[in-house]
C-alpha cells in the first residue's frame, strides 16, 4: 500500500541469511560425512562458497547505499523500546550485589512478570514493589537505564560508544581497502 514505508532493502538482506546458512549447512553436511583425508567430496565445497561470496557482497554493497540515506527518528524509538530490554542489567545488578547468577535471573523473572502484569515498566515500580522481590534492591536501581546498558557493553564488539568507534574504524578501513583492490582489478 502506498502510505506503507516498509524498509525492502533491509528486508531483503535478513532473507538472504537463509540462503547463506543454507550453503553453511551444506558444506557441514559433505565435511560430517568425510573420512581423515581429502576426497572428491570437497568439490562440492565450491559452489556454496562462490554463492555466498556474491551474495554477502552484492547484499552489503546495497546495505550500504541503504544506511547512507536512513533516518533514524530517535524520538520513535526511544518510545518504542519497553525498559523490560534491561532484565539482564537488573540481573547483572543483583549479581554484583553478591547473588549468584541462577538465584538472580529467577528473581528478574518474577519481577519482569509482575510489572507486565501490573503494567509498568521498571522504572515505575517503586522501591518496595523491587523489595518485595528482593532486600538487595536499592535506590542506585533506577540508575539502570538504556544508556547505561549501552555504556556497560564496554568490551570489543560491544554497544558502548568507544567499542562502536572502534568498529567503525575496522569497517572504514577495509572499505577502503576492498575499494582500492577493486580498482586495481578494474585497470
Amino acid at each position: 500500500m502506498p502510505q506503507k514505508k516498509n524498509p525492502d532493502v533491509a528486508e531483503l538482506a535478513r532473507g538472504k541469511t537463509g540462503r547463506i546458512y543454507g550453503n553453511l549447512m551444506s558444506i557441514i553436511t559433505t565435511m560430517k560425512g568425510l573420512p581423515l583425508a581429502y576426497n572428491r567430496d570437497m568439490q562440492e565445497d565450491k559452489q556454496g562458497l562462490f554463492d555466498t561470496l556474491d551474495t554477502l557482497h552484492s547484499t552489503l554493497e546495497i546495505f550500504a547505499e541503504m544506511l547512507k540515506t536512513i533516518k533514524v527518528n530517535t524520538r520513535r524509538v526511544r518510545e518504542a523500546i519497553k525498559d523490560y530490554i534491561l532484565a539482564t542489567d537488573l540481573a547483572d545488578y543483583l549479581v554484583k550485589k553478591g547473588m549468584p547468577f541462577r538465584e538472580a535471573y529467577s528473581v528478574v523473572a518474577k519481577l519482569s512478570e509482575y510489572a507486565i502484569n501490573a503494567e509498568k515498566s521498571f522504572h515505575e515500580l517503586s522501591l518496595s514493589e523491587y523489595r518485595n522481590f528482593s532486600p538487595l534492591f536499592a535506590k542506585d536501581v533506577y540508575n539502570i537505564t538504556l544508556e547505561s546498558s549501552i555504556i556497560s557493553r564496554d568490551i570489543p564488539g560491544g554497544t558502548a560508544p568507544n567499542q562502536v568507534e572502534v568498529a567503525l574504524k575496522k569497517a572504514r578501513k577495509l572499505s577502503r581497502i576492498e575499494s582500492s583492490q577493486e580498482k586495481k582489478r578494474e585497470k
